[in-house]
């Protein structure tokens, strides 16, 4: 490559001196950036069809979150779905978090719903979530979320967590009218702050929560009621009961044929506290009921059993969990049942 002239180089010189000081006033404050990874196998058999084996990549996620001023912050998520292979925004939220008491948040995120949905597949306690036609069964956009705008609190030196939101219709379920959400949330024992939730502390927390949401849309409601006690014996382990009930009526639901569905789900887990390697052994059971009516179909039902051992590494960042998942239905559609290997990793 020939050599500039002189007046070029003179020329490029100044501008990088000039750029230099600029670039310098660029602060980005603090940014974390993490990602996280759910993939696994399993067998399917369902009534009258081929069984099926299958080694999927079920999602990759990017988190990226940021300080804009010690009370404005923006988190930013993507998320790679494998069931349409397909990479989504998962969450844009600008977070104006002025105490602990008062805090409103801004663009795509979860809606005031269930503890299930709030604390995603990740910080789930078992691996089939979202399967058993009682989790999460409001409208969304995307994995749960909606575009639209929540305020939430802790009050009561945190044991009391209040959200309240309205969000978009149209994108979430095809309808013109703002859905309005809420939540209310009692802590007994240890107090869980920030708006979203986990399933399970993994004993990290002695937890007796009590939770209630509900979603309206034109006089349409989702609206769920879930439980969660955990408690840590130390020399002896850690017990995790879990439970919810679900309404959706005429709002959201896993079956758009029917107009209604209600039912509940219960969880238990166990935790040995001896490690085994690197990781703990936890043992962890499910069984769910929905009932979908109010259509010009047929009623039927959904009963949903759920087993997984799981080898915990490190809580939600590294986890082996290996299920089995038995659903069955009275009429209109086939029995299966599933076994399979669940892999999760976050940085």
């Amino acid at each position: 490559m020939p050599a500039l002239p002189g007046s070029t180089r003179l020329a490029v010189a100044g501008l990088i001196v000039a750029a230099a000081p600029l670039l310098a006033q660029i602060d980005l404050g603090k940014v974390t950036v993490g990602a996280g990874m759910r993939t696994g196998f399993a067998h399917t058999d369902t009534e009258k069809a081929a069984a099926t084996d299958k080694f999927s990549l079920e999602s990759v996620r990017l988190y990226v979150n940021g300080s804009v001023t010690d009370k404005i912050k923006f988190m930013f998520n993507t998320e790679y779905n494998g069931a349409d292979n397909r990479i989504n925004v998962l969450d844009a939220v600008g977070r104006f978090e002025f105490s602990p008491k008062f805090n409103v948040w801004a663009g795509r995120l979860l809606p005031p719903s269930d503890r299930a949905n709030l604390s995603g597949p990740y910080y789930n306690n078992h691996w089939a979530v979202y399967q058993d036609g009682i989790q999460n069964g409001h409208p969304f956009v995307f994995q749960g979320r909606d575009n639209g705008v929540v305020y939430w609190g802790d009050f009561l030196k945190n044991k009391v967590k209040v959200s309240a939101g309205a969000f978009d219709g149209k994108s979430a379920n095809g309808k013109p009218d703002v859905i309005s959400a809420f939540r209310v949330q009692l802590d007994f024992w240890d107090k869980e702050e920030g708006y979203y939730l986990n399933a399970t502390y993994y004993g990290d927390k002695n937890l007796l929560a009590l939770g209630g949401a509900t979603q309206v849309q034109a006089g349409n409601t989702a609206t769920t009621a879930d439980f969660l006690l955990e408690r840590n014996f130390h020399s002896k382990g850690v017990i995790t009961f879990e439970g919810e009930y679900a309404n959706y009526n005429g709002l959201g639901g896993y079956d758009a044929n029917y107009g209604k569905s209600q039912g509940g789900y219960g969880l238990a887990a166990y935790i040995f506290p001896k490690a085994v390697g690197p990781g703990k052994i936890q043992l962890l059971g499910k069984y769910s009921q929905a009932n979908f009516t109010r259509s010009a179909l047929p009623s039927y039902s959904q009963k949903t059993t759920e087993v997984n051992v799981n080898y915990l590494i490190k809580q939600f960042n590294a986890r082996v969990m290996t299920f089995f998942r038995n659903v069955d239905y009275n009429r209109g559609k086939p029995d299966s049942w599933q076994i399979g290997v669940g892999l999760q990793l976050q940085i």
